[in-house]
Formats: structure tokens, sequence, C-alpha cells
């Protein structure tokens, strides 16, 4: 299936700054599954520790006593380039001169491999296999004579893609997003402390205020209790990808200024809107498809059920390594109510359909259980083409929409329809202002490779 983002928050200001961000990165838990850590700084000295897990299998008590300090960044990992190895877990941690740098990234860079030969030339010895490092050595090369936050400009005026940044450099945490805003990153306080994160639902945890989304090219400084904001970069046309609407976000998170729950309600009325069908009950596959469900059902004043169980301590199916074994973690992970579907007609909601070997398997258990008729609607356009800014899907092959007509995946699938909410009709879910990303729909990217990523724009 779908894999995620990754997920970042910092604090800075809390006396317990590590016992926060591990609150933090566990309410974030969702956007990445493969590494978490955290890196503190207490006046004199950065500690860390990283790991391979889930947030409360890396950080244990002694782990975080360990992390001294006032300011804080912490990340949650879920590979889109790099291999799955401890070495490419983040924050990412280097010594330059009397700077200790650490960096959380979330989000895919297009001109990594470029980069990379550029600076190997000039000498450079990489550690890892990440896209994140890169950033790092640029900033060390522009050091010399400009100031930090000017270094910093000038070495993201190099690199393109999508880039939400979280960097603690000796006694300032600095956050910035790119000048496309790809992916999400927001501001709030809890007290007298700043806060960043990839979502508000780390906020809610924390009984942190909720400020506002940082803007696209926006560069946020804060260093002596004293909060500065910089465009580093001229904005371009606003790009926040679609998908964190329609999946990676948690549902009782604000992403981009838009609350999830309500937004992914109303692609489920504008579905039943386009395709309604007559049907004993409507259903989603816990969880993703959950909240579309309820809008569709309500729209189309069908009774909404669950007639498929979710097992909360098995993993998603897509950190599976074979397809055998995603299979069996389908299996392990949903199981079906089998006295509500003998003779029933059933309406499916999900959120999407990537390769749709996962939902056949589920569709599959439906008949054998009895269903008279299953019909699926899916809140979101068919995705046909691959992401280049962070969401693993990167090759039109592992798409089935790309290669087939909507008529032939329901085949596929086992299905008696198949309806995909059109784009005209997730605009109006999302309250449409011409400013998100949709390439993966209808192939309009907003920056391709070669193009110039933002413009230079200011000095310090």
């Amino acid at each position: 299936m779908k894999k995620e983002s990754c997920g970042l928050f910092g604090i800075y200001g809390h006396k317990d700054a590590a016992r926060m961000t591990y609150f933090g990165l566990y309410a974030l838990q969702h956007r990445g599954q493969e590494s978490a850590g955290i890196v503190t700084f207490d006046g004199q000295k950065t500690f860390e520790h990283k790991g391979m897990g889930l947030v409360p299998d890396v950080f244990q008590e002694n782990d975080l006593k360990k992390l001294l300090g006032h300011i804080a960044i912490g990340h949650v990992r879920y590979s889109t380039t790099g291999a799955s190895q401890l070495r490419n877990a983040q924050p990412f941690l280097v010594h330059f001169k009397d700077l200790q740098i650490a960096i959380g990234h979330n989000g895919n860079l297009i001109n990594t491999w470029e980069l990379r030969q550029e600076l190997e030339n000039e000498g450079i010895i990489f550690q890892t296999t990440m896209d994140s490092e890169v950033i790092v050595h640029l900033l060390a090369k522009y050091l010399n004579g400009n100031s930090l936050e000017n270094a910093l400009a000038k070495a993201l005026n190099k690199i393109k893609g999508a880039y939400s940044l979280l960097l603690l450099v000796n006694n300032k945490l600095i956050a910035l997003r790119d000048p496309f805003g790809f992916r999400p990153l927001s501001i709030g306080k809890m007290g007298s402390s700043y806060v960043f994160a990839s979502e508000t639902c780390a906020f809610d945890l924390l009984e942190a205020e909720y400020i506002r989304c940082i803007r696209p090219g926006e560069m946020i400084v804060i260093e002596n209790d004293r909060m500065s904001s910089f465009q580093f970069a001229e904005p371009e046309k606003p790009a926040p990808c679609v998908f964190e609407l329609i999946y990676f976000a948690r549902p009782d998170s604000i992403i981009f200024d838009k609350p999830v729950y309500l937004a992914r309600k109303k692609m489920g009325e504008i579905l039943a809107q386009e395709s309604p069908i007559e049907a004993d009950f409507v259903m989603p596959f816990p969880d993703s498809g959950v909240y579309a469900a309820i809008g569709y059902a309500q729209e189309s004043k069908l009774p909404f059920e669950m007639a498929m169980i979710r097992n909360h301590y098995v993993g998603r199916t897509f950190i599976q390594p074979s397809q055998d074994m995603r299979d069996f973690g389908v299996r392990v992970k949903l199981n079906p109510v089998a006295s509500m579907i003998k003779n029933k007609k059933i309406i499916i909601v999900e959120d999407s359909i990537v390769r749709g070997t996962t939902i056949r398997t589920r569709v599959k258990k439906l008949r054998e259980l009895g269903a008279r008729e299953i019909h699926m609607r899916v809140s979101c356009p068919p995705i046909r083409y691959p992401c280049f800014f962070g969401i693993d899907f990167s090759s039109k092959g592992e798409l089935i929409a790309s290669s087939q007509r909507i008529d032939e995946i329901a085949r596929f699938i086992g299905l008696d329809s198949l309806h995909y909410l059109t784009i005209e009709g997730l605009k109006k879910s999302i309250e449409w202002q011409d400013n998100f990303c949709m390439a993966c729909f209808n192939e309009e990217y907003p920056l391709k490779p070669g193009q110039k990523c933002g413009k230079f724009c200011i000095e310090w």
C-alpha cells in the first residue's frame, strides 16, 4: 500500500524538552514506523538517541533522562529515499567547527543525485544514503563568511523538491517549508515554549495552542526565547499535497489550515452525490476509509456499519517486505463480521487504490462469506502518475489505474461496480482554491526535474 511521509516535532524553551518531543512523536507515529530519533541541546552540547522501530520501542525512561536540554527536535521516518537502516534514521547530527547541527526532514528532493555528485567531486564524504544529508553538506559549504540563516537560505536555493525541515543548531531552533509548501509544518505555543509539528494532533496531546501553518518559503528562527520570521525564498504557486487530506494525516489534525475529518467526510458526501446506488449498508475498510464512509452513508441515507473489525496490534500492511507477507498481514489485520455479510448488497468506501492487491484479498473474503453484491466507492480520483515529493509510489508500473480502465480494475478486484471521486468532486470537498498538488491524478507536476525551485531573496 501507500508509504508514509515522515513526522517532525520540535520544541524550544521547555525544561523537559525530550519528554515533550517523545509525546509529540507518539502522536505522529502514523507518519513513520521505521525509525525514531530525538536530539536535544542543553546550552553547551547536544545529546541524541535514535533507533529502528516504533517510538515506545526506541525510547525507554533511561533514554529520555539522558537527553538533557531545553531545546529538542524529533523525527519518525518511513524511507522514501535511502535504505531502511539505522544510519539513515533522523535527526541527522553533525559537528562543523563550533556548530552542532541536527536536521529532521519530511519530504523528498528531486535533484539529490546531481547535488551528491557535485559535492563528492569537491571531496565531500557522505555517511548515509538519504537525501537529507545533502542539505547539511550544502549548509556547511556556505557557512564560510555567511551567517547561519544566510548560509541555510543559499543552500536551500540549490535544492529542488519537497522539504519541511527542523534544524537544531546550538541554541537556535529553525523551522521552514519549501517554496511550494508540499509538506505540512505548523507552529504552536505551550505556555512560554514554542512547538512545531507536522500535524496539530501532536499539539492536542500536549495541550499546546495551534497558531498557524508555516508559509511556503518561510523560515522561522527561535533564539534567546525570541521568534523571527523571514521569507528565505519567493513563494511559488502553493502546491500542498492533497494526499495529506485524503490519507496521510490523522483525522483529528488540521492540515494546511483545513480540518482533516471534515474534508474526508465531505469527500464521502460528494462521492454519494456522484455515484448513488441501492444497498443494505455502507462500510469502510478500517481505518482509512471510515470518515469518507460516514459522509457517504449520511448523504445517501443508508446505514453505516463496521462490518470489518481491525486488529489494532498489527502494523500497517505496506510495511511487509514481500507480497506473500502483505497478504497474510491483510488477513491478520482485518476480519469481517460474517453474520453481517451473507446475502447483503454492500457499498465499500475506500480512500484510494494503489496496486489493488490488498483490496482484492479483502473483497474475495467477502465473496466467500456470501455477499450478494459488492460495490466500491473511492474518495479520491484514480492514481495514475508517480509522486516524486515524498509518497513512495514512484513508478507507474506500481499503479493499477495507470494501465487499466476502471471497469478492468473492478473485474480484477472482484466488484460489481467501482466509482472514483472525480477531480472536480475532490476540489469541491476541499474548497479548492487552485492551490493543491494533484499530480498523481492529473500529471500536472508543480515542479519537474530541471526546473529551478524558488529564488534566493534574503540576506542576513
